[in-house]
Order: C-alpha cells, then sequence, then structure tokens
C-alpha cells in the first residue's frame, strides 16, 4: 500500500489525527528531505525508517521503491510541506504504483494555494492552480496565456523572483489588475496584501528584503 500524507506547511498542529496514525503504521518513510522529515516525526514520537525521495533522484527510485510495496509494505510518501504531488515529487511514484495494482490512499490535509485563494477575497468559485512558472524558458509565454483567463489564477514564486514576477504581470495584464499575495502562510509572520499587482509591487519595493514562502492569487481578466 502507497499512502500519500500532507504534512504541514508551517504549523506543526495542521496536521491530521488519521496522517500521524498513518505514519506510525507504515514500515517505510519516503521524505523529500529527511533531515526537514525527521523533526516532524520526532516531534509527533514517531520512529520510522526515512528514504528520500525528491525531484533529483525520484527517477532512480522508483524501482526500488515498487520492489518494497511489492513485498507487502506499507510506505507513505511525504513532502517537505503540503500534498505530495502538487508542486512536489510524487506523479511517478504514484503513475508506477497503479501500473502495478499497487493500492494508492490519499488522505486530505494542508496545501498552500487553498487557505491562500479562500483568504484572498478574489473570486474562487472556478480558478486555475499554475503552481511554479518556468524560470527561464517558456516562462513569458506561460505569463501571457494565464492574463488572458477567465478566472483567478495562482502562481507559487520564491522571495527572490517575486518582484520580477509582478513586473512581468503588471506589463501583461496591465497595472491595475485586482491581486493578492499570501506570504508565510500559517506562520508567526503570516501576512496578505492584497491590491492591484501595481500597489502589490510598490509595497515590496518599500521593504529592505522578502522572505518567506509566497503564493500569488491574480483575478481573471475582464
Amino acid at each position: 500500500m502507497l499512502y500519500l500524507v500532507p504534512t504541514p506547511i508551517g504549523n506543526l498542529e495542521d496536521i491530521t489525527l488519521r496522517a500521524i496514525k498513518t505514519l506510525e503504521e507504515v514500515d517505510l518513510v519516503l521524505a523529500e528531505d529527511t533531515r526537514v522529515s525527521g523533526r516532524l516525526l520526532k516531534h509527533y514520537g514517531i520512529d520510522k525508517p526515512l528514504k528520500s525521495f525528491h525531484t533529483h533522484n525520484e527517477h532512480a527510485r522508483v524501482d526500488s521503491i515498487l520492489q518494497v510495496l511489492q513485498s507487502g509494505s506499507k510506505v507513505a510518501l511525504i513532502s517537505d510541506a503540503g500534498t505530495p504531488g502538487i508542486s512536489d515529487p510524487g506523479y511517478l511514484m504514484v503513475r508506477a504504483a497503479l501500473d502495478h495494482d499497487i493500492p494508492v490512499i490519499s488522505l486530505p490535509g494542508a496545501t498552500a494555494f487553498v487557505p491562500a485563494l479562500v483568504s484572498s477575497g478574489l473570486p474562487s468559485d472556478r480558478f486555475h492552480f499554475e503552481g511554479f512558472l518556468p524560470h527561464k524558458k517558456g516562462r513569458q509565454t506561460r505569463l501571457k496565456y494565464l492574463c488572458t483567463l477567465p478566472n483567478t489564477f495562482l502562481l507559487y514564486e520564491s522571495p527572490h523572483r517575486i518582484k520580477k514576477c509582478l513586473s512581468q504581470l503588471i506589463e501583461l495584464c496591465g497595472p491595475d489588475r485586482e491581486a493578492c499575495l499570501a506570504r508565510e502562510l500559517t506562520k508567526i509572520h503570516e501576512e496578505f496584501i492584497r491590491g492591484t499587482l501595481e500597489e502589490i509591487l510598490t509595497t515590496l519595493d518599500s521593504r529592505p528584503s522578502i522572505k518567506g514562502e509566497i503564493v500569488l492569487i491574480v483575478s481573471g481578466s475582464k
């Protein structure tokens, strides 16, 4: 059995009782970063073998994990934060397990874009989740496409790229497009900056530095 177990995106209390129970019962935990996941397991008194499973080694690890699963073991896949497979490794392992008739069970739980969206004040009845943009090739093409969408769209962006991203969106969507920047969700310094794209960029320009994981929510084209 392969379990996909969401982990907190910041606040360690944002883990379900079912997730804790599952992690206590599995034979092996696949972790994006064993150091990060090790701290989480230690916090909840869970002592299980950890094996790294991340973007740079997932192709090489799939076959060996399949052998573990086919031997009858229960394996949990977790990421550093949030739900595996959502802008994190997971798809390859799930696809391989299903192709070999291994049951896959996904637990509901934390993911960054949902609280960001529903707290943004922007329409949430229909939306487009883009995740991370390409760093270089194809980036401009994706941004142009997103700016034509009639529905709210969401991006994940790093602190050192967010100003560039906002500048590009201002150029393509217009400075007056309504948006919301959600930063450090569920953590002590959680923040929402609401306004137009230009107003959000002006706010960030006034700061000496920007820290934390960022979700950018942008209203659809009118």
